[in-house]
């Protein structure tokens, strides 16, 4: 692993990010936000002249926009500053390039979601891992809110005893009509996206948050999932029955064709003694229902939080953080590994590996119409 100074910030790289595209920005920003990492090299586009317009936008100098993602770790693998870690923001089927290439240079990956287009893929990037150890992580973004965290926390601590049921639920509805645009068209097309399409978009979102913070894994489906809109090969709605590891049951719910909903991903756990909601559009904020009947509004930044909690809060309570702060959570701890410090909770190449599983057994059975299958990773 490379040695850090205190004071030296670390070097990122990003392939994808751009002109016209959505997730690469938000990367770049979430990452810098905290002082932490820059920005120094990328490979943003196949076009030269958007490669070169992105370049300038985001400040890298233009020796260190490269033409692909192959040139640019060679390069920078051979420079004394060369990049540290490498972030893809591309679309799914250029993930296990992209991660092959970093990894065999020697440089840490952090992968947008899912971490590759089949499960097959997600292997090979878990055999090269194992044969050529570097820090990998995947921005399942989520997970990354002081809130999340700590109802992980608090149910870890028994506070609303044994988890018995979950719904964790992912409502948009930008794809309730035609796919138009870059971003609709690469989500419904099988060469880009892999095998799922709503599923493999914001499910596995859903899956990882559920399993993230009940603290339980996955057993067993059962998968319900369909093209709403006529012509779509890939999927636009799902929903399925869960079963986890401690028995308890669960409901998976996520569409792209809900219409008039924007980001809605919400979570409800209930154990024995209590339970907790939370909604990803009202972040700042979960409710904890007792057993009595009474509840509790935990807020953010509130000096009761554990210190997980704390860790990942920027400022004074009432004042909201959302999105780009939970990103940027994700990045100060992929920073930490890279240091070497302890502590992270940045999701790794074993969740990623879940998470294509999920795709891939639920494509399956529903087209099987399995029923309940066994969910073994």
């Amino acid at each position: 692993m490379v040695e850090f100074s205190s004071a030296r910030r670390i070097r990122m790289g990003l392939v994808g990010g751009g002109p016209g595209a959505f997730i690469g920005p938000v990367h770049a920003m979430a990452a810098q936000l905290d002082g932490r990492i820059d920005l120094v090299a990328g490979a943003f586009s196949r076009d030269p002249a958007r490669n070169a317009e992105a370049a300038q936008g985001y400040g890298v100098a233009p020796d260190r926009a490269y033409a692909s993602v192959e040139a640019m770790v060679a390069a920078e693998a051979a420079r004394e500053d060369g990049i540290d870690f490498l972030t893809v923001a591309t679309p799914n089927a250029h993930h296990l390039p992209a991660a092959r290439a970093a990894i065999e240079s020697g440089i840490a990956v952090m992968s947008d979601k899912p971490m590759t287009a089949t499960l097959e893929e997600a292997r090979e990037i878990v055999a090269l891992l194992a044969d050529k150890p570097v820090p990998f992580g995947l921005t399942y973004t989520y997970s990354g809110y002081p809130l999340v965290r700590e109802m992980r926390a608090r149910i870890a601590a028994g506070a609303i005893g044994k988890v018995h049921k979950l719904v964790v639920e992912y409502n948009q509805g930008w794809l309730a009509g035609a796919a138009e645009g870059q971003q609709a068209e690469w989500r419904m097309d099988p060469k880009r996206a892999g095998l799922g399409g709503c599923i493999a978009d914001i499910g596995v979102h859903a899956f990882q948050l559920a399993e993230f913070v009940s603290g339980h894994r996955v057993s067993r489906i059962n998968a319900d999932l369909g093209s709403v809109v006529d012509g779509r090969v890939l999927d636009d709605d799902c929903q399925m029955f869960l079963r986890f590891d401690n028995g308890a049951r669960g409901l998976l719910m996520a569409s792209q064709v809900m219409t008039g909903e924007g980001n809605d991903l919400a979570l409800r756990i209930y154990g024995e003694t209590g339970a907790f909601r939370w909604s990803q559009e009202n972040p700042n904020r979960f409710e904890w229902l007792k057993g009595d009947g009474g509840m509790e509004v935990v807020r953010a930044a509130d000096p009761t939080l554990g210190p997980v909690a704390l860790r990942g809060t920027r400022l004074p309570g009432g004042h909201p953080e959302g999105l780009l702060e939970s990103l940027a959570n994700l990045y100060g701890e992929f920073a930490m590994t890279l240091r070497g410090e302890p502590g992270s909770l940045v999701p790794d190449a074993n969740e990623g590996l879940r998470g294509m599983a999920l795709i891939e057994r639920a494509v399956a059975a529903s087209r099987e119409q399995s029923g309940w299958v066994d969910f073994i990773v």
